[in-house]
């Protein structure tokens, strides 16, 4: 079977001919592939006019196409995704929309640190391996998240094993005094015993064990997958090799199911019983991952501005969930702010939520403004208060061009009233730096100050104007990462 593997850019519009002739399809074979593509959710379709083919983005208002199957020239198609799919034996390679400039041999580099930034989202995050995709009829086994779940889980965990405990007499294992005591003779000299025999205890692992041998023989299959569809590379995993048998070596389907459920039975070990959970899901479902007509298989997310604002969060040493007294800035806590109550706040609780009144009523509203991430950093011996908004957005602001990919309005107000919010805070603390700033991702190595947006009648109220930041996003993933910060000198200086 041959493997078509290819790099499409998210958000980019491309025309039913493209895809066609990018996925080596014929015409009955694009159709079935925008239809499924589109039934899970990671493409979308829109009318092909001028002003799509510029924009950058899927805007609230454009109008999604329904009929999957027009002619090549009624409608683009758009990838609402980021990361890898799998459909057949086509394996679709989708990079975040700031990459405008690289071409496609110039993409392994920032594909494979960007599936790491996916893999540590995912794991702060706590989400559960997402075995399903879809629902209903459009439901499939995600095969390339159950393969890549096993593979991460070897590395970090090695393989399933049982052991048995045995006792020796004077073997090499720990003694087992009591034992010892109990049931061995003694010789006493100057009131001291001896015992010429000792009972020993150790650990022994099975090598036949059924278990170890089943996780052996489908992780060396998952390897041997993840090789055929040429992600190996992708994905940093090296080759597995730990078995030559094959899954019909260890019984049929449902007798190997039948002793996977009588293990489960037996381990409490949370992380065995996931292991072995994920290897039923693995044996039941009977799958490869470049079956053709078999579904989708995906490792990514069609949220990725929510992953640029984790990193961000991170990096820029968020402390907008950090309890007042614990901010460790250069002034003590202002006295408003001392009380046994106050002082236990975290710095997001001390924005005010709206009061709704009635005629004999009154209550007050469990949600208020959430600004993404605010950083106190001590700047020449000052503390600056800084309001960052992470957002995704790939923004047109030059000489001669339109303004595109720009934030809405009311992204724009809320920034402004954020620090309107905190002004009580600041004012109590006699900050004097205070900064407004959007953080948008660029593919250049430096960071840019692409300029300032403004309304004038909040500008007249004393709020700081937003400042516009593009951040290479390559050095904000390797800094979280390896979970370091930047020196937020040099976008504010």
């Amino acid at each position: 079977m041959k493997v078509v593997s290819q790099y499409v850019r998210e958000q980019k519009r491309y025309t039913k001919n493209d895809l066609k002739s990018k996925f080596s399809f014929d015409e009955d074979g694009v159709e079935k592939f925008i239809k499924s593509l589109k039934a899970y959710g990671v493409l979308k379709s829109v009318k092909n006019t001028d002003d799509q083919l510029a924009m950058s983005d899927l805007m609230d208002d454009d109008v999604e196409i329904t009929d999957e199957t027009a002619e090549s020239g009624d409608c683009l198609y758009v990838f609402t995704y980021v990361g890898i799919i799998t459909c057949g034996s086509r394996v679709i390679k989708v990079y975040p929309k700031y990459l405008l400039s690289k071409k496609d041999e110039d993409l392994l580099g920032e594909m494979k640190q960007i599936l790491k930034v996916l893999e540590r989202y995912s794991r702060s995050e706590e989400q559960i391996i997402n075995v399903f995709n879809g629902d209903g009829e459009n439901r499939s086994f995600n095969i390339l998240a159950v393969i890549l779940f096993l593979i991460n889980d070897y590395y970090e965990y090695g393989i399933y094993t049982n052991s048995e405990d045995i006792v020796e007499i004077n073997g090499e294992g720990d003694i087992l005094w009591g034992k010892t005591i109990d049931e061995s003779f003694a010789l006493i000299e100057d009131n001291r015993p001896y015992y010429m025999e000792l009972y020993t205890g150790k650990s022994i692992e099975d090598d036949t064990d059924y278990f170890k041998r089943l996780h052996e023989c489908v992780l060396t299959e998952c390897s041997r997958q993840l090789q055929d569809a040429q992600l190996d590379i992708l994905f940093d995993m090296d080759s597995i090799e730990l078995s030559e048998e094959v899954l019909d070596d260890f019984g049929d389907r449902e007798y190997i199911l039948e002793r996977i459920i009588k293990e489960l039975n037996l381990q409490f070990n949370t992380h065995r019983q996931i292991l072995l959970k994920t290897l039923y899901a693995y044996v039941s479902q009977d799958r490869k991952m470049l079956d053709e007509n078999d579904g989708i298989s995906m490792y990514g997310t069609t949220a990725y501005h929510a992953v640029w604002e984790k990193a961000c969060a991170e990096v820029f040493d968020n402390k907008l969930n950090t309890i007042l007294g614990q901010l460790n800035m250069t002034v003590p806590l202002a006295e408003q702010y001392q009380g046994k109550k106050e002082r236990h706040l975290k710095l997001i609780d001390i924005i005010e939520k709206p009061i709704w009144q009635g005629i004999d009523t009154e209550a007050k509203a469990a949600d208020t403004l959430i600004p993404d991430l605010i950083s106190i950093p001590c700047i020449d011996g000052k503390d600056w208060f800084i309001i960052f908004d992470a957002k995704y957005y790939n923004i047109q602001l030059e000489k001669g061009k339109s303004l595109r990919g720009n934030p809405g309005v009311g992204d724009v107000t809320k920034q402004y009233l954020y620090q309107l919010a905190y002004k009580d805070f600041i004012d109590a603390h006699g900050i004097t730096k205070v900064r407004n700033c959007f953080l948008m991702p660029t593919e250049n190595n430096e960071i840019v100050k692409k300029g300032i947006a403004k309304m004038a009648m909040l500008e007249r109220l004393g709020l700081e104007n937003i400042q516009i930041r593009q951040i290479p996003a390559g050095r904000l993933y390797e800094l979280y990462l390896t979970g370091r910060h930047m020196d937020i000198c040099e976008l504010m200086l």
